[in-house]
């Protein structure tokens, strides 16, 4: 495996989340941020942010000819008591502080949604059961936004399950009030043909923790862009991903943690396996740490199993670092096929060829499905895993 470089280098108000969210670097990292799709070229396929997507297979979302249908997702909301479940409109002062859109699909999202769900945990309430979201795809086109907003040392565990067929534009926030922690579980296990794409922003308050797991096994296309920012010091966030791409199918992840406030943590760890011809992968993982981000540790990883010919990744890691005043900041990335010694280690103690790849590929993934703790997303997740290799590891 070819492994890229790592570098080791020696109460929060309304107001100051609004700031925080609406603040945007002019880096490579960061686009111009805007709400009006108007801001936003056409994408052609040439611009870095594009480059890797198969344009034609956005079905009309990047260039405004998706037209929302009345048959687009339904969405159905579990919440234990405590919990305020609402929809409210355009206006609702709540949508839109996380984050900005940062490219054309996001603020189309922005543009053509009807109503927003917001989903709010009173301060101090502490959640002993999950809130589950059930977004069900029944074969139209649909724009959507989500709010998941959590008062003052909340604690929420929040699930959001995408099924069915749809082609779907959306945006998620995750708003986090001091002293906070949410874990999120994002499962994308759509039809064969559906089409997503999705812009997930967390703004994380002083001391709080975020800790999100994006997991991908279905649908054509499913592009998402998870990005954090920090709205006081001492946040700490930890976003972990896992893929398995199949045949045709293009499964991209781009990352931006933006380290925007003094003493704050991150860890990235996405996880991809990969079979089939023309299957495709993308992970892109920004790490930005601003001047002001004195105190910063950080780091990111990917790592990737190819299990047949005809598949391609691209994986690109970057990391950039505008003070020397951290404590520490790197990154890696992996790409390669089965471990030859691994299999032998097997082999030689009686374990045929196909169960050993079997056991390495369950072994690749375990470490993040056990880290989810939510014990029937991670049976699912297992069973599903399983499956998959049925139709490869011969």
């Amino acid at each position: 495996m070819a492994e890229a470089q790592n570098i080791p280098v020696g109460s929060t108000t309304a107001g100051q989340i609004a700031v925080a969210a609406e603040s945007t670097v002019a880096t490579r990292m960061s686009a111009p941020a805007s709400f009006d799709v108007a801001d936003f070229q056409v994408p052609h396929g040439r611009e870095e942010e594009w480059r890797f997507t198969p344009l034609e297979r956005l079905r009309g979302l990047h260039d405004g000819t998706a037209v929302a249908t009345g048959d687009g997702v339904k969405v159905d909301v579990e919440a234990p008591e405590g919990v305020v479940v609402e929809t409210v409109g355009r206006d609702d002062a709540r949508i839109g502080r996380a984050g900005t859109p940062v490219d054309r699909v996001a603020a189309q999202a922005y543009s053509a949604f009807e109503k927003a769900g917001v989903i709010t945990v009173p301060k101090e309430t502490v959640l002993t059961e999950p809130i589950r979201i059930a977004v069900h795809g029944e074969g139209g086109t649909a724009y959507a936004h989500q709010v998941v907003e959590l008062g003052a040392f909340a604690e929420a565990v929040v699930v959001i399950d995408h099924t069915g067929d749809a082609v779907l534009a959306a945006n998620v926030d995750y708003v986090l009030g001091d002293g906070a922690k949410l874990t999120v579980v994002s499962v994308q296990d759509w039809d064969d043909k559906a089409v997503h794409v999705g812009q997930h922003n967390a703004l994380i308050g002083r001391d709080a923790g975020f800790k999100s797991f994006v997991v991908t096994f279905g649908g054509d296309l499913v592009r998402l862009h998870p990005r954090v920012a920090y709205a006081g010091p001492g946040g700490e966030a930890e976003l972990f991903g896992l893929y398995f791409t199949d045949a045709g199918q293009h499964q991209e992840h781009r990352l931006l943690v933006d380290h925007n406030v003094p003493h704050c943590k991150s860890n990235v760890v996405y996880k991809g396996a990969l079979q089939g011809d023309d299957a495709h992968a993308v992970w892109i993982g920004d790490v930005l740490i601003e001047a002001a981000a004195e105190g910063t540790d950080t780091y990111e990883m990917n790592r990737n199993l190819v299990l047949t010919d005809g598949a391609r990744v691209d994986s690109v890691p970057n990391l950039e670092i505008e003070t020397g005043e951290i404590v520490g900041a790197g990154h890696a990335s992996a790409t390669g096929r089965f471990d030859d010694e691994q299999l032998f280690y097997l082999m030689a103690r009686g374990i045929p060829e196909i169960d050993a790849r079997r056991l390495v590929v369950r072994g690749f993934f375990a470490e993040l499905v056990q880290q989810i703790r939510v014990p029937d997303i991670e049976e699912r997740l297992i069973a599903k895993i399983e499956e998959e290799l049925e139709a490869s590891v011969a």
